[in-house]
């Protein structure tokens, strides 16, 4: 791998894994676009190993941009546990909710981790969750009534927004369509939901890099295009996480669904033909 494809998945990675319309399609199209060989099990093995340490670049970058909420929810969860007043507050209910909600993915995800990782090699699939699942964001959107305000999450919030994640286990689904959605449709407001959204996938996503540390470590695309590639992560990735939140307040998340639709076409097309 040359440093132009690694800077052009870096770009792909930071930009796409928060944005609702799946990082794992759009990397799988890139990488078959830029011709990158995947015909023996290494090759497969090495940009799978690839993708894990690139995407340590967009977990590095959600950390960074809510650092400070994540302090709170650490003290307010560890607060709670040892006293009964502040168990009964606001702040503890939510990191609880958050809590809860890393769950299903921890248990689910490496359950099916071998499963998963064979599912995400067809295209087909691909197309498929892109088109289905985009009509879940336009019911979203008109059935959720978002009066709900970040403050008035609970734990059970966090159970069900936590067990949609696991739906975004199936690739061209999207992990934050499928949280957001769900949010959504619990009566969280946009923001509130897309916050919690990005909260519970930073474990989500840590524990997906953990995943991939076996075939990181025998990674053979090259230390420096690797570097390079995080890098840009990164700084695209913290981009894209202060753009949605923005975009959110004042838009309709269905306002990817024309995008996921043409893209989830041309998906299947080329992998009928």
């Amino acid at each position: 791998m040359n440093i132009g494809e690694a800077i052009v998945l870096g770009v792909v990675e930071g930009l796409t894994e928060f944005l609702p319309i799946s990082s794992t399609a759009h990397l799988l199209v890139a990488e078959r676009l830029l011709g990158l060989p995947m015909e023996t099990e290494e090759q497969k093995a090495a940009l799978i190993g690839f993708t894990a340490v690139i995407q340590s670049g967009a977990i590095a970058a959600a950390v960074l941009y809510f650092a400070k909420d994540i302090g709170l929810l650490i003290s307010s969860f560890a607060g709670g546990i040892t006293s009964n007043s502040k168990r009964a507050g606001e702040e503890f209910r939510f990191a609880l909710a958050v809590a809860i909600g890393c769950l299903p993915i921890a248990v689910v995800g490496f359950a099916l981790r071998d499963v998963i990782r064979t599912i995400d090699e067809h295209l087909l699939t691909v197309g498929i969750g892109l088109i289905a699942f985009s009509a879940v964001f336009v019911i979203a959107e008109r059935r959720g009534k978002q009066d709900r305000p970040e403050k008035s999450v609970r734990p059970r919030d966090g159970l069900l927004i936590g067990m949609a994640q696991c739906i975004a286990l199936v690739p061209g689904v999207s992990r934050s369509g499928a949280t957001i959605s769900a949010g959504l449709l619990l009566g969280l407001d946009r923001v509130a939901a897309t916050r919690l959204s990005f909260l519970l996938g930073i474990p989500a996503l840590l524990g997906a890099g953990a995943l991939g540390l076996k075939d990181a470590t025998g990674n053979t695309t090259g230390a420096g295009a690797t570097a390079v590639a995080t890098l840009v992560s990164f700084v695209v990735g913290y981009a894209s996480i202060a753009w949605l939140l923005r975009f959110v307040s004042g838009h309709s998340i269905s306002a990817f669904v024309p995008y996921r639709v043409a893209l989830g076409i041309a998906v299947l097309i080329a992998a009928l033909t």
